[in-house]
């Protein structure tokens, strides 16, 4: 998109809805004019150095923080602090990027990866994720909030780096150590609401719609009057990561929740900002969607009228997986009851692609055109932050499933044509929950926070008892992963299976290279099991409590799970909650 004016002085600000503003920089009050586009500017403002600073819109007397912010030192209800982004001097000259195809990604909220919750904790990790075989870590969002710990998504300045991870400098820092260990990262967005706590954006201009909510708030405005600046804002931030910080993709959440019925849709642009960085850097950038709504256009090319992402996640093989192994099968769940289901998105890769969902009381999704998209733009998973923590109990897989369902929810995960996402403490079976946690300071924010929390899983028929108390500090220290569990038992035994089925995707271009049309699925829902094909490399799984015999399952075995055994060299045999995976 082109844009009426942009910041070309460090203290400038878009700030159409005022009719008067003064810049507050290291104690002296400097008074701004205008310099078109609803812009103003500073005349005789500190031009270098590193300055404290905020401003007050009209007859204000308390500063307030710069939308654009790099640094809240005090939180995001003081005054901002100037960053210089190129004071970094980067290592990674010989980083080259990362495509998404064939990748493995490691999705971690740096708040609980660590006892420390750090940026700088969470890089001493890197060489155990390289080790485990990923080619990504994601990010939770890092960007500022109100409290000392968050999920991340009630952020209210988009350009900040949390001061409680670090801050910006640890950020370059973490990156660059990735890059350096051989590790792209990914950073998670959110463009879709603010948190309630430190948003002064509207006390500024038009970025949000009243009365056009979601279900967090008040919408973006991305299509009303002002939207052009709006969006920039946007599009300046996301360029920010990819430039400023060298990460190598942005997941953006919930797009389903954007509100824009303009010609070229923000996610478009995305698209473009991906492509148009790429060919700068030289190296691929990745953008991917959170979305549910089954819509493959996020995916196609824009020659096709298509938006130009590289990704989009898929809660349809969630949904399947989960279902299969857990026999969980309430709400959203229960139309995936059945290994039908589960075959069906292995083929094709929603299982809603114009059918109807219960759930929803109507159809939902369309086909994907196979000759547009390769498998590898649905990111996949078993377990994630959403699907984990927005339980009541926060509970995870591993607390109530078996090893050996866990070790299929590991197989299915990362052999799948679709490009896998691990879920931090999944790859060895974390016994830790994790669970919904927030530090708002303000009493009665808190206070409404915990009621509506207790409120929602009371409609969903569970017990109010047990829902935890996110602004309870224990809460958030629960949910922190205990890094002994994983040399323990069948703790080593998963983390061991996960790290051989990451080299085994390496070594065998026939589960991430494929197309859609190179997967054949066959089942048997009487005797529960599953085998799918890509090439001649077949995965085969019992999901029963019987031992399971395929009389037509001969070749190599590659891998499996709980001792398989090919009693005549032609047929396979597999213990209950068991997968094999051969070369026929």
């Amino acid at each position: 998109m082109t844009s009426t004016a942009s910041r070309s002085h460090r203290f400038d600000i878009w700030a159409p809805d005022v009719n008067a503003i003064t810049l507050v920089a290291d104690g002296s009050e400097y008074p701004m004019s205008q310099r078109g586009g609803g812009w103003w500017t500073a005349p005789g403002a500190p031009s270098e150095g590193e300055v404290d600073y905020g401003y007050l819109p009209g007859t204000d007397t308390t500063p307030l923080p710069d939308p654009r912010s790099r640094r809240q030192p005090e939180g995001v209800h003081s005054l901002s602090r100037t960053f210089e982004p190129s004071a970094h001097k980067w290592a990674d000259g010989d980083w080259r990027g990362r495509e998404l195809q064939g990748a493995v990604i490691y999705e971690l909220h740096i708040g609980t990866f660590t006892t420390e919750g750090t940026l700088e904790a969470a890089a001493g990790k890197l060489g155990y994720l390289k080790e485990l075989g990923v080619d990504f870590v994601e990010l939770l969002p890092v960007n500022g909030f109100n409290g000392t710990h968050n999920w991340g998504y009630d952020g209210v300045l988009w350009y900040t780096v949390h001061e409680g991870y670090g801050g910006p400098a640890a950020y370059q820092r973490f990156v660059d150590a990735a890059h350096r260990a051989g590790l792209g990262v990914i950073q998670d967005v959110v463009y879709n609401h603010l948190g309630p706590s430190g948003n002064y954006l509207p006390r500024f201009g038009p970025y949000l719609k009243s009365g056009e909510g979601n279900t967090w708030g008040d919408s973006v405005n991305l299509d009303g009057g002002g939207s052009d600046e709006v969006r920039r804002y946007i599009l300046d931030n996301a360029a920010m990561w990819l430039r400023d910080y060298h990460v190598d993709g942005l997941r953006i959440d919930a797009v389903h929740a954007f509100k824009d019925e303009r010609a070229v849709h923000l996610l478009e642009e995305f698209g473009a900002l991906g492509d148009a960085v790429s060919t700068e850097t030289g190296r691929p950038i990745t953008m991917i969607a959170e979305s549910d709504l089954n819509n493959p256009r996020l995916l196609y090319p824009r020659d096709v009228n298509g938006y130009g992402l590289e990704g989009q996640w898929s809660d349809d093989f969630h949904h399947a997986v989960h279902v299969n192994i857990s026999g969980e099968t309430e709400g959203y769940y229960s139309d995936f009851n059945s290994l039908g289901a589960l075959a069906k998105v292995l083929r094709v890769g929603f299982f809603h692609d114009g059918s109807y969902s219960s759930f929803r009381g109507r159809h939902h999704g369309r086909p994907i055109n196979t000759g547009l998209v390769h498998p590898a733009a649905l990111v996949v998973c078993s377990q994630n932050h959403d699907q984990i923590g927005n339980r009541a109990t926060g509970d995870r897989l591993s607390q109530s499933l078996s090893y050996g369902q866990l070790a299929l929810a590991a197989v299915l995960t990362l052999t799948s044509p679709f490009t896998p996402m691990l879920f931090m403490g999944e790859e060895y079976g974390a016994t830790t929950p994790w669970q919904f946690f927030t530090s708002h300071p303000e009493p009665e924010l808190g206070k409404a926070t915990a009621e509506g929390r207790i409120k929602e899983f009371e409609r969903m028929g569970w017990d109010p008892a047990v829902v935890p108390d996110p602004q309870d500090p224990e809460t958030f220290r629960r949910s922190k992963l205990n890094w002994g569990e994983a040399t323990e038992g069948d703790h080593a035994r998963l983390l061991e299976l996960y790290r051989s089925l990451t080299a085994l995707r390496r070594s065998t271009p026939e589960l991430a290279g494929l197309g859609f049309t190179d997967t054949a699925v066959d089942y048997t829902e009487e005797e529960g099991w599953l085998r799918f094909r890509r090439g001649d490399v077949h995965v085969v799984l019992n999901f029963s409590e019987q031992t399971v015999k395929l009389d037509d399952a001969g070749g190599t075995l590659l891998l499996s799970t709980d001792e398989a055994t090919q009693p005549d060299g032609a047929s396979l045999v597999l213990a209950p909650w068991s997968a094999a995976i051969l070369r026929a």
